[in-house]
C-alpha cells in the first residue's frame, strides 16, 4: 500500500482498470468470433496514427484514434464485397499502415523517446489527459455493448444463424471492429502497440476455460486483466522492469498454468470415470 503515496502509481492502477474493462468487454468478442489476427492488424495501423500525430504537433492518441477506426471501417467492408482473401487485405492494410508512420516519424524535426512508450507501453507515465480520454472511450464501448448486446452475441457465436434471424450482421461486424478499434487506443498508452494483442486475447481466453456464458466470461476477463495489470505493476516496480512486457509475461504465465490445472483437472476425471467403469463391470 505504500506504493499509492505516489500519484504515478495511482494513474498508472487506474489506467491499468480502464484498460482491463475494455479488454474484458471487447476481448472477448474478439476470441468468441476468431478475429485476433484483424485485431492485431488494427493495433499495428495504429502506428500510422502515432506517426500523423508527432507530425501535426497533436495528442498521437487522437492520430490513433483517427486511423483505427478507418482501417477498421475499411476492414469491414473491403472483407464482405472484395473478392480477394480477408488475410491478404489485412496484410495490406497492416503493412501500409506501418509504413505511413515510419514515414511520417522520420518527417519530424526531431526524434521524440515519447514516441518509444506506444510502441511497447509505459502505464507508469500516463498523463491525466489520456486516463480522461480512456475513461470516455470506456463509457463508450460499454454503452453499445449493453445496447446491442444480444445481436453482437448472435454474431460471434454463429454468424449464419444471425443472418437467417434477420440481424444485418455486415453493420454489427463493422461496429465489432469499431470496438477493438477503440479497446486498441484505450491499450496503447499501457502495453504499447506491439503487445497489444496479448492483453486483448489472454484474459478472456483465460475467462473461456472457466465459463461459456457471455457476460460471466465478460466480468471475470475484466477481472482477471485487473489483477494481471496491477500484479505486473508491482513486478516491474520491484524489479525494475518494464510495466508492459511484465504485465503481458505475467497474463501469458497464468494463461499456461491455468491451461495445466485445466488439463490436469479432465485427466482426474477421466481416470475417477474409468475407476466407476471398471467397478461397475466387476
Amino acid at each position: 500500500m505504500y506504493l499509492l503515496q505516489y500519484d504515478f502509481i495511482r494513474h498508472a492502477l487506474l489506467a491499468g482498470i480502464l484498460v482491463s474493462i475494455a479488454c474484458g468487454i471487447v476481448g472477448t468478442y474478439v476470441v468468441i468470433k476468431r478475429i485476433v489476427f484483424i485485431s492485431g492488424s488494427i493495433a499495428h495501423i495504429a502506428y500510422g496514427g502515432i506517426g500523423l500525430g508527432y507530425f501535426l504537433g497533436i495528442n498521437p492518441l487522437w492520430g490513433a484514434f483517427a486511423f483505427t477506426t478507418v482501417s477498421a471501417l475499411g476492414m469491414g467492408m473491403i472483407s464482405y464485397k472484395a473478392k480477394q482473401k480477408e488475410d491478404t487485405i489485412i496484410g495490406i492494410m497492416w503493412a501500409v499502415g506501418m509504413a505511413i508512420g515510419i514515414i511520417l516519424v522520420q518527417q519530424c524535426d526531431s526524434y521524440t523517446a515519447d514516441l518509444m512508450s506506444y510502441l511497447f507501453g509505459n502505464i507508469l507515465m500516463v498523463p491525466v489527459n489520456d486516463l480522461i480520454f480512456t475513461g470516455i472511450l470506456d463509457i463508450i464501448i460499454i454503452a453499445i455493448v449493453y445496447y446491442y448486446f444480444e445481436e453482437f452475441k448472435a454474431v460471434s457465436f454463429d454468424e449464419e444463424f444471425a443472418r437467417s434471424a434477420g440481424i444485418k450482421t455486415e453493420r454489427f461486424y463493422i461496429l465489432l471492429l469499431l470496438l477493438v478499434a477503440l479497446t486498441v487506443v484505450v491499450m496503447i498508452r499501457a502495453v504499447g502497440i506491439i503487445l497489444v494483442i496479448a492483453l486483448l486475447t489472454i484474459p478472456p481466453t483465460i475467462a473461456r476455460q472457466y465459463t461459456q456464458r457471455l457476460g460471466h466470461m465478460m466480468f471475470l476477463a475484466v477481472i482477471l486483466g485487473i489483477i494481471f495489470t496491477t500484479g505486473g505493476l508491482y513486478f516491474s516496480f520491484c524489479f525494475n522492469l518494464p510495466s508492459g512486457a511484465t504485465i503481458i509475461l505475467l497474463s501469458a504465465a497464468s494463461f499456461f498454468i491455468s491451461l495445466s490445472l485445466q488439463k490436469l483437472k479432465n485427466h482426474m476425471l477421466n481416470l475417477m470415470s474409468g475407476k466407476n467403469s471398471f467397478y461397475e463391470k466387476g
